[in-house]
């Protein structure tokens, strides 16, 4: 008889994964990845995409006064507080685009929750969803979970521009839906009339939906926002994301909404009920004050992250890189070829340990990723101080 109760631990065969398959391919995700090497090392923060001051006073005492307020202890309604959806409506009636606040209107955990509700409230196993890369990496990870099937069309450097010949090679008789996002992270491109207009008869002509995400689309230097919903045709077959957290610098408070005609919300709150079902209510109330007060805010704020661009670009320029200047977003691509690193990866490793300046290697943005690994992504929604801190450090880098 064999001895098993002292047997060798390394003879023991290894236990199945007990991930899901959908999710194997993703990992964990590069943000927590590059957040944990910043602490290791001490490093300026420069990846992931969080201010690093505070949020305006006005909207943080809203909260304070809503969560003192007994009325808002328990559960929101499911779709949104009526203050907030009330208040999501008319910015929308503002921007020329009618949704019914308690129809048409769904209040999420943020963007990201946005996200995954909308793709599997509308796309059903089989189906072919169109990623425009590099994209935000939550989107691939939501189709897997829906079952659809991803197809991609890669933007290029060095102007990203979205082409009829690309997006055609994408779709099929499966294509179900299109997600674009604009203002575009990680590029900063803020896509033209023309690039949506190309989108729309796209669509229209595969009978596909047009999921766009706009979180970024108060945070704009040059051209013009323009939704997917307002353009011909467009409403009855379009979703709009967006959130407060990039607008009103705090992403911590997780308050984001889906904007769509009936037929479509109904696709989108069928998952959402089983996600989270309901946001936290006093952030939803004190969110519909940011939103009705918080012009004066959003103006200034969009000055100083225009200055702080020009700041990092100007920067960057002068140690070396090459620079694509955003049009949108709090954040740069750059390519850091001159320093003769294998690619972004091994470049941002060697950033966060002799640098200690964390950024994000974008090739996890790509379905190919050797597609981005000449670039690296700095995001600049940060003090004046900590951009410099982070250049100041960056000067020990050599051009190869």
């Amino acid at each position: 008889m064999t001895d098993t109760s002292t047997g060798s631990s390394s003879s023991a065969p290894t236990p199945p994964s007990a991930v899901a398959a959908r999710f194997r391919p993703f990992g964990a995700t590069i943000f927590a990845e590059m957040s944990a090497l910043a602490t290791r090392y001490d490093a300026v923060n420069l990846g992931q995409g969080f201010p690093n001051f505070p949020a305006p006073t006005f909207i943080k005492d809203a909260a304070v006064e809503a969560i003192r307020d007994g009325r808002f202890d328990q559960y929101a309604r499911m779709t949104g507080a009526p203050a907030l959806s009330n208040a999501l409506s008319r910015r929308y009636r503002d921007r020329g685009l009618e949704f019914d606040p308690d129809r048409e209107i769904t209040v999420t955990c943020g963007c990201t929750e946005a996200i995954p509700a909308t793709i599997l409230g509308l796309v059903n196993p089989g189906d072919e969803v169109v990623l425009i890369a590099p994209f935000y990496d939550s989107y691939p990870a939501a189709v897997a979970m829906a079952g659809g099937v991803a197809r991609y069309v890669t933007l290029k450097a060095p102007d990203f521009r979205l082409t009829r010949e690309d997006l055609e090679a994408a779709c099929s008789a499966r294509t179900r839906l299109i997600l674009v996002n604009t203002p575009h992270n990680p590029t900063g491109r803020v896509f033209d009339r023309s690039e949506l207009e190309l989108v729309a008869d796209v669509a229209r002509r595969h009978d596909a939906l047009v999921v766009s995400d706009e979180v970024y689309e108060d945070l704009l230097f040059e051209g013009e926002h323009i939704s997917m919903a307002s353009l011909p045709g467009m409403a009855e077959r379009t979703v709009t994301l967006s959130s407060l957290g990039k607008t009103f610098s705090c992403t911590g408070w997780k308050i984001g909404w889906v904007a769509a005609p009936e037929h479509l919300s109904r696709g989108v709150r069928a998952a959402h009920q089983f996600l989270t079902f309901a946001v936290a209510t006093p952030f939803q109330e004190a969110a519909a004050i940011a939103l009705a007060e918080g012009e004066g805010y959003v103006r200034d704020l969009r000055d100083r992250y225009h200055r702080s661009r020009d700041r990092i670009c100007a920067g960057l320029e002068r140690l070396g890189f090459g620079v694509h200047v955003p049009q949108g977003t709090y954040f740069v691509l750059a390519d850091h070829s001159a320093f003769g690193f294998e690619n972004d990866r091994a470049f941002c490793m060697h950033l966060a340990e002799h640098a200690r300046v964390a950024a994000i290697p974008p090739s996890v943005f790509y379905s190919r990723p050797e597609d981005g690994h000449a670039l690296v992504r700095f995001a600049f929604c940060k003090t004046d101080e900590t951009i410099d801190e982070a250049l100041a450090r960056m000067a020990s880098l050599s051009v190869a």
